[in-house]
């Protein structure tokens, strides 16, 4: 028998049933249950005492982003510790896929992804034990791939977006270059606004292999005096130009 099984949760009809099922086939096992952070249903289930909307849900994690919890689901699981719910990060499953996919060879779909993506929060408690992580749902659509990966870099820090202000002279560009890493990717560039002042402002995208070569290049970039803005983390600012 496992000595802790990780349950994805949506509508908790796959994790109420598992309940069920390992409180009569192996009582001694430890569950966590794991919500994608943008539809956390059960948690507030929980908090209130009974099934609640959510008023915003993150849609991205589509299998398990659910606004209500199930009425009879919740039945199962009202007695469920609030501390034996575990939260994951929507870019933080972006990770976790692309991991698996790139080092195990499994296709996962976000919702695949939640029990897996919990791991190490949960490494000191693991450790030794045999331990059932359910990757329930393969249904994933190949042209989110892009997205993923966007997402994955983003929350990893090997991908960052930002302004510069570029003066519009000959050998702007090739000073900017200048400056850039030998692990660095220019993976956007693009003038996003021009004018007849002495500087245009520029979209640029760059990758790295190490998240620390940002700050090596912001170092640089700061010595060099160029004037620039990081919108990586700006959702309002990224939605309309990322």
């Amino acid at each position: 028998a496992p000595d802790m099984v990780v349950l994805p949760v949506g509508g908790g009809g796959l994790s109420s049933g598992i309940k069920s099922y390992l409180s009569e086939q192996a009582p001694d096992a430890e569950i966590r249950y794991v919500e994608p952070a943008g539809a956390p249903s059960l948690t507030v289930a929980i908090a209130k005492g009974r099934p609640v909307t959510l008023d915003k849900v993150d849609s991205f994690v589509d299998g398990a982003a659910v606004a209500r919890i199930g009425e009879e689901n919740f039945k199962v699981l009202k007695d469920v510790p609030a501390n034996k719910i575990l939260l994951a990060p929507e870019d933080r499953i972006c990770s976790t896929m692309v991991e698996m996919l790139n080092v195990e060879g499994i296709v996962l779909e976000p919702a695949g992804a939640l029990s897996v993506d919990t791991l190490p929060d949960l490494a000191d408690q693991i450790k030794g034990k045999t331990v059932i992580c359910v990757t329930s749902g393969g249904n994933f659509d190949f042209e989110r791939l892009p997205e993923v990966k966007e997402r994955a870099q983003r929350y990893l820090g090997l991908k960052k977006y930002f302004i510069l202000r570029l003066p519009q002279r000959p050998g702007a560009l090739k000073d900017f270059l200048s400056v850039l890493g030998p692990d660095d990717n220019i993976a956007r560039f693009e003038y996003m606004k021009k004018s007849a002042r002495n500087f245009g402002s520029v979209l640029i995208g760059i990758e790295t292999s190490d998240a620390a070569n940002f700050d090596v290049l912001f170092a640089k970039m700061d010595q060099a005096g160029f004037t620039y803005s990081d919108i990586t983390n700006d959702e309002t600012v990224a939605e309309f130009v990322v």
